[in-house]
């Protein structure tokens, strides 16, 4: 990723803060989680998408019982019962 020049501290209890450009350009608002990372020897924050609990697939969701599971998990595991 490009250096945009934007340079925080950390604070006593290791906090930064997200200056609000980069919160904009990315739809990062109050209370949105966040997913950190390590990358090599970068640190990676990422808009948390909450995905399948077998895969971590974040499309084609549906909730069952509280967890999420995609559709083409349950074909995979509809087949390996065979149920189709």
């Amino acid at each position: 990723m490009k250096d945009i020049g934007i340079v925080r501290k950390l604070d006593e209890l290791g906090r930064v803060t997200i200056p609000k450009e980069l919160r904009s350009k990315l739809s990062l608002n109050e209370k949105d989680s966040v997913s950190i990372y390590v990358d090599g020897d970068k640190i990676v924050l990422q808009k948390f998408a909450p995905g399948d609990i077998f895969t971590g697939r974040t499309e084609d969701l549906i909730d069952y019982h509280g967890k999420l599971v995609s559709s083409k998990s349950i074909r995979e595991m509809a087949e390996k019962i065979g149920l189709i």
